[in-house]
């Protein structure tokens, strides 16, 4: 799902055989935790990076961030060396573990961090309003953050990522502690935040989160990166093809069925295309939400996929 066209421009992003190897008191190569990494990430993208724990994400984030030096290859953030001032303003992080002060209350939460970006004071009045309606916080934002549940917290902390309007954001567990409601606005953030030319670094354990709004993901592994592509193309079946078909009356069915039997030499497999569980829920809460009191119906399906295997 590329979000914006960016044959013809710089990229935001860029690496080349990036590696950060971590020594011990007697300077000796203990771990390789990246490995020669080439990445190219264009404006407007939202970019995955997955992997188990200790795969190098984090270091490779901390890289980008200008909070560590590699030891080899070169990196380069907007045009510019991560630890140049004015690339570190233009980008927005929001970390695994947001550390909040708990008796500062949302509104004074940003306040303090646009006066790091010396914002002025009408500046910081208008993004901050603008960020509370955004993460669904404005009801809240005279409580004291200390009062706030895992999910509120999470909120705050990705209003704080967005503050200085950045123009590449790295978010490391948007999501952690936020209920399915609120997966789905983070989702639906991230997707506006590029089509409004941003790019988006997500770093996250939820693989359908990723599925679900990243254009192009890398895989690492032990520091290398062991897949990369478009989100599409890696998941793609290539031995599989399906045809997606209005509902049939059972005897048109097996018309068919009995008709591609005879071209293809095997069974298709029949059944209905599924939804899943995440939109599923959503449509049974705002459909009880626009229904209060009354009862959910099922939902249902309108078409049959067919799929044909080729053995």
């Amino acid at each position: 799902m590329q979000h914006s066209d960016t044959s013809d421009q710089q990229p935001i992003v860029k690496t080349d055989k990036l590696t950060k190897v971590f020594r011990d008191f007697w300077r000796r190569p203990k771990v390789r935790a990246v490995d020669e990494i080439d990445l190219e990430i264009g404006r407007g993208e939202i970019f995955g990076l997955l992997g188990p724990n200790g795969s190098g994400k984090s270091t490779t984030i901390k890289i980008l961030l200008g909070l560590l030096r590699p030891t080899s290859g070169n990196v380069s953030v907007m045009g510019s060396a991560p630890k140049n001032v004015h690339a570190k303003q233009l980008i927005g992080y929001l970390p695994e573990d947001s550390h909040l002060y708990n008796y500062l209350t949302p509104r004074e939460t940003l306040d303090f961090y646009g006066k790091l970006f010396d914002m002025t004071r009408s500046q910081r009045i208008e993004r901050i309003t603008q960020l509370l309606d955004m993460v669904g916080l404005t009801h809240a934002s005279s409580r004291r953050v200390g009062e706030f549940s895992k999910g509120m917290a999470r909120r705050i902390g990705l209003a704080q990522a967005l503050i200085n309007n950045p123009q590449l954001i790295v978010l490391d567990e948007p999501t952690s502690g936020l209920d399915p409601m609120g997966c789905r606005q983070v989702k639906d953030l991230m997707l506006t935040l590029a089509r409004q030319g941003k790019t988006v670094i997500l770093s996250s354990h939820l693989l359908a989160d990723v599925e679900d709004v990243c254009d192009r993901v890398a895989i690492l592994y032990n520091g290398k990166i062991r897949a990369t592509g478009k989100v599409n193309q890696l998941l793609e079946k290539r031995d599989n093809t399906r045809f997606t078909v209005p509902s049939l009356p059972p005897g048109k069915i097996n018309e068919i069925l009995t008709l591609l039997k005879d071209k293809i030499g095997t069974d298709p497999k029949v059944d209905h295309p599924a939804m899943n569980l995440e939109q599923f829920f959503l449509d049974v809460v705002q459909e009880a939400h626009r229904n209060t009191g009354s009862s959910v119906g099922k939902a249902g399906s309108d078409n049959v996929a067919y799929y044909l295997t080729h053995e």
